[in-house]
């Protein structure tokens, strides 16, 4: 009881810490029609070809930032709900559904290694691919909920958070540097932003196979 009582009452203020941090962002914004100018004449030390992703993961990196916090915080909320049931076991006569996601998941797996690669070039990032990892997940879920091992609670929950803790780390790292929070010294950009899309693809597949299962892990 005391944990739920705990998260009951952190929950509702995190959420309007969130709500206080976007009204600033917003409120912060400088006076102009749109940011096309601006960003075309940064391009130069974006360390990537795609003007979006130079503005998410390192023109206005805290927005990323805060979009895989608002995800890390969605799986906490689930949890404090309470343990989930397991998925009923159901399976489907036949070679078809088998058949079918042996060649699928393989796909899906190159598909979103190569949306996450490819989003420093052309549309593409993290959460494009990261939404597609998670999808297999879901797949082999449904498919074989009986026969897939879990991971540990503690590997879950570092899963999650890795995403989080290596961005504020890069994020950290830079201000340390003298080139700001959430900026890179211009030869490392492209680097650590792969890096950082890399990771928070991960976490974010593993976010969306646990909000589809919902409630914490019963161990």
């Amino acid at each position: 009881m005391t944990r739920h009582r705990a998260a009951a009452t952190l929950m509702p203020l995190m959420s309007l810490a969130l709500a206080g941090l976007l009204v600033v962002a917003v409120l912060d914004l400088p006076p102009q029609s749109g940011l096309a100018e601006p960003v075309a004449g940064a391009m130069d030390r974006a360390g990537v070809d795609h003007p979006v992703t130079a503005v998410l993961l390192n023109f206005r990196a805290y927005d990323t930032f805060l979009e895989l916090a608002v995800l890390l915080l969605a799986v906490l909320a689930v949890w404090s709900l309470g343990r989930r049931d397991p998925i009923p076991a159901r399976p489907v006569q036949g070679p078809v559904l088998h058949g079918t996601l042996r060649h699928l998941i393989p796909v899906a797996v190159v598909t979103g290694g190569y949306l996450v690669w490819v989003g420093s070039s052309d549309s593409g990032g993290a959460f494009q691919g990261g939404a597609v990892l998670g999808a297999a997940g879901v797949m082999l879920m449904l498919s074989r909920p009986r026969e897939l091992p879990m991971l540990p609670a503690p590997l879950q929950r570092l899963g999650l958070a890795l995403g989080v803790c290596v961005f504020l780390a890069v994020g950290t790292a830079g201000l340390l540097a003298g080139h700001g929070f959430m900026g890179y010294p211009p030869d490392w950009a492209y680097p650590l932003i792969l890096g950082i899309e890399l990771v928070a693809a991960l976490s974010i597949a593993l976010t969306l196979v646990l909000l589809f299962l919902g409630g914490r892990h019963g161990h």
